[in-house]
């Protein structure tokens, strides 16, 4: 079997720079968005790199960590990625929960950024 396909490497890559910076020190996320980036947090729209940088830090947790499951990562006819992620988190003293994230990155400026990006606890019967 022969390497990874690029936009898998990118992906993967990708997933995870953003949880180490998350886990670290989500204040520094910045980096990762530009200003036309947007942002679905639990159903909570945010458009820009301000307010999703504002959201993801006022998030009401000291400490959090992410254990990813699976990861999957697709090319766009546009040149972007477009990767999935499930696993699990533990935020401060809270019982272990899954997640599912989508994040939509994007080549600008000879990096890659997250133009769009979608959260949801995986919550059931609630």
């Amino acid at each position: 079997m022969g390497d990874k396909p690029i936009w898998e490497q990118i992906g993967s890559s990708f997933v995870q720079h953003y949880y180490q910076i998350f886990d670290a020190d989500r204040t520094q996320l910045g980096a990762i968005y530009i200003d036309a980036s947007c942002l679905t947090w639990e159903g909570q729209q945010f458009q820009g790199k301000a307010a999703i940088v504002e959201k993801l830090s006022s998030l009401p947790f000291q400490k959090i960590q992410h254990s990813i499951t699976a990861q999957d990562h697709q090319p766009t006819p546009d040149s972007c990625i477009l990767s999935m992620v499930v696993g699990q988190l533990k935020a401060d003293d809270d019982q272990v929960l899954g997640f599912h994230q989508t994040f939509l990155l994007k080549s600008f400026q000879g990096a890659w950024v997250c133009t769009n990006e979608v959260f949801r606890l995986a919550l059931h019967n609630v």
